[in-house]
């Protein structure tokens, strides 16, 4: 029986609906940039590679938020900044990954 999702399945059924293909490239770049404390994965890289090992469509990758991994890695303990440039700014959008510290 369908109904409304709760709270606590909301990160669960978004990180279904991203494909494997897209965690499966972060991991690869995080791993790739991991300096021992943090990582910091460019934005424009993920898609490039998307779209010439996956045949994503770049427009999509956007349109379905295909991106948005920030909540489902900080739910496996990863701290997690997007920082993107404002409109009147220049500069290239980022994912900075580090380990939390408990």
């Amino acid at each position: 029986m369908a109904g409304p999702i709760r709270p606590d399945e909301v990160t669960e059924a978004k990180t279904s609906t991203i494909p494997e293909a897209v965690f499966q490239v972060f991991n690869e770049l995080i791993a790739r940039g991991w300096t021992g404390h943090s990582a910091i994965v460019k934005q424009d890289d993920v898609v490039q590679v998307l779209v010439e090992r996956h045949g994503m469509d770049r427009n999509e990758i956007f349109r379905q938020h295909l991106l948005d991994v920030e909540v489902s890695y900080r739910q496996l303990g990863w701290v997690v900044i997007y920082d993107k440039p404002a409109y009147n700014e220049s500069g290239i959008a980022t994912f900075t990954f580090s380990k939390s510290v408990k």
